[in-house]
């Protein structure tokens, strides 16, 4: 009993050491269980950071890859735009310059004289007008002729008989007239200062038609003489006959309308007429007047530029122009010591028909007393009558 006692003992003696030493390493292992969770914590937080790391490090790539992209796209957009744009411009400029040579192509209208052929005529002096006529006013020799028999037309050098015209009629020259839409021109769509409403006085119509060639104050003459304009056109073909311009037609007041025609022998007829009224000589020759238009002042000036010139003197003048008629110029000037009249149709540039009278000019001063030669083929010169 004794030892069975003691055997019971032993066994838990040595039950309980071994408890004790179990119980150290039960500690041991579970400290290193617990290392080893907060070891494979830590690496999983590593690696959860390492793979937020990463993570942010590809977003960080892909936003600078996307903003990479952004910027090539928008370069390559620019870049294109810019060659868009560029060939934009160059079909632009293509298209001017085809434009351009297209208007370059285009034939220029032709007068009535280049489609008859007149500039074609032999004449000394090679003048650019086809048309040319200078005789004495006095005597009414024949100093210079070139087609004078033509009949064309004569643009503003209507303008003269339309002075004529209203001149002759005494009507009160302080009237005022107002400018209508019926004066605005509708023929070949040349614009004027005068606007419709203006009011101008008659005188101051006669004067800006005769010395800068106003289309709307020739036709508000014309509109507005006793009887209107159909009495008025009349008027002037009676008196173009009465004068015995036998060529000459006219149509209306202004000269826009190329059925308005003459030949350069009826004209310096009508020059001659036209000289011997002293209102007709000073408001053709004056160098420039101003009219009052509303608030504001007009500036008007001569259209014939040879007016200014000191080198003549120059008693009555009218210029005109449409395509039809060209360049056209009627003169009454003292040119070494003679009075002449100078007649120029269809010249070719707008300078043309100046440098024609100057040429003209410098030849009658330069020529001999006697004998008067025509510079056409050297032929005896001869009189024109009226």
């Amino acid at each position: 009993m004794h030892s069975l006692r003691r055997v019971l003992q032993s066994f838990a003696l040595l039950a309980l050491s071994g408890s004790l030493s179990l119980a150290p390493q039960m500690v041991h292992a579970q400290g290193s269980a617990k290392d080893a969770q907060r070891d494979a914590g830590k690496k999983s937080q590593k690696a959860k950071t390492s793979s937020k790391n990463d993570k942010a490090s590809k977003a960080s790539k892909v936003k600078t890859a996307q903003k990479a992209d952004s910027k090539a796209s928008s370069a390559g957009k620019t870049t294109t735009a810019k060659k868009a744009n560029t060939r934009k411009t160059a079909r632009v400029s293509s298209a001017g310059v085809k434009s351009a040579s297209l208007r370059a192509s285009e034939p220029a209208r032709l007068s009535f004289g280049q489609k008859a052929g007149l500039h074609d005529a032999f004449d000394p002096l090679s003048l650019k007008s086809s048309v040319a006529l200078v005789i004495d006013q006095d005597t009414r020799e024949v100093l210079l002729s070139k087609n004078e028999h033509a009949v064309l037309p004569i643009a503003s050098l209507t303008k003269l008989m339309t002075g004529v015209i209203i001149s002759a009629a005494s009507l009160p020259m302080q009237e005022m007239i107002t400018i209508t839409q019926d004066d605005v021109d509708t023929e070949k769509g040349s614009t004027s200062r005068l606007r419709v409403g203006t009011e101008l006085s008659r005188g101051e119509l006669l004067h800006l038609a005769l010395m800068s060639s106003e289309n709307r104050a020739s036709h508000a003459l014309g509109r507005t003489y006793p009887g209107g304009m159909t009495a008025f056109v009349d008027l002037m073909n009676a008196k173009a006959r009465a004068l015995g311009m036998k060529d000459t037609r006219y149509v209306e007041p202004t000269g826009l309308s190329s059925r308005n025609q003459s030949s350069a022998q009826d004209l310096a007829i009508l020059v001659t007429a036209a000289h011997a009224d002293p209102m007709l000589r000073e408001l053709s020759t004056s160098t420039g007047h101003q009219v009052a238009v509303g608030r504001q002042t007009l500036q008007y000036n001569n259209t014939n530029r040879l007016i200014k010139n000191p080198a003549w003197d120059i008693g009555l003048q009218k210029t005109g122009y449409i395509s039809e008629a060209g360049q056209c110029l009627v003169m009454q000037a003292k040119v070494a010591g003679r009075k002449l009249i100078f007649v120029f149709l269809d010249s070719a540039g707008k300078l043309s028909r100046i440098a024609d009278a100057e040429r003209v000019r410098h030849w009658v001063e330069s020529r001999p007393a006697s004998p008067r030669l025509s510079p056409r083929m050297g032929e005896p010169v001869k009189m024109v009558g009226g």
